[in-house]
């Protein structure tokens, strides 16, 4: 096992149509307004653009997106990424449900980290980056399912960030109990 290689694949059920779900997904500029921890998005080219994300544990990543595939018909939405994380990322957005009300995102990932820190921890900070990983996209989906019902952003902040320490055990340790 490679502990610096990460290969990431979830699926979201939204009740939402898929081209409504394909538009938020592609409307990288929103992503701060719904998704908590993609703090800041910063276009640089027609294609491409830079994405700060901060999730629970204490840092940043800035990472560089380029659009690889952008495909509506099919539901697609493919970036490379450099910087921070260098891999690919990518979004399936199919309709679902028997009147195609709903929507089934896949998402798919496989990275490296860029920054030396995240690849000198890579080994025994492993399972919590992962953990770390899940949250974040536990959070994107919630964000996202609020945001296409038209309400706005999202509702975590201190709750969220409690319930994770209570799912990893580590509030245990902090309060001396594990």
């Amino acid at each position: 096992m490679d502990p610096n290689h990460y290969r990431f694949r979830g699926v979201w059920r939204l009740a939402a149509p898929a081209a409504a779900v394909y538009a938020a997904l592609e409307d990288l500029q929103s992503y701060p307004r719904w998704w908590p921890e993609i703090r800041e998005v910063r276009r640089t080219g027609e294609e491409s653009g830079d994405v700060v994300i901060r999730a629970l544990l204490p840092y940043r990543l800035v990472v560089g997106l380029e659009t690889r595939r952008r495909d509506p018909a099919a539901g697609v939405l493919e970036v490379a990424m450099r910087g921070d994380l260098d891999g690919w990322s990518r979004f399936t957005v199919t309709a679902e449900g028997p009147d195609g009300g709903g929507s089934r995102v896949l998402f798919e990932e496989d990275a490296r980290p860029g920054k030396a820190l995240l690849r000198r921890l890579a080994l025994p900070l492993h399972p919590l980056f992962r953990a770390n990983h899940a949250v974040m996209m536990r959070r994107g989906r919630r964000g996202l399912a609020t945001h296409l019902a038209g309400g706005g952003g999202t509702d975590f902040g201190e709750r969220a960030s409690t319930d994770w320490l209570r799912q990893t055990g580590f509030d245990r340790r902090a309060s001396g109990n594990g």
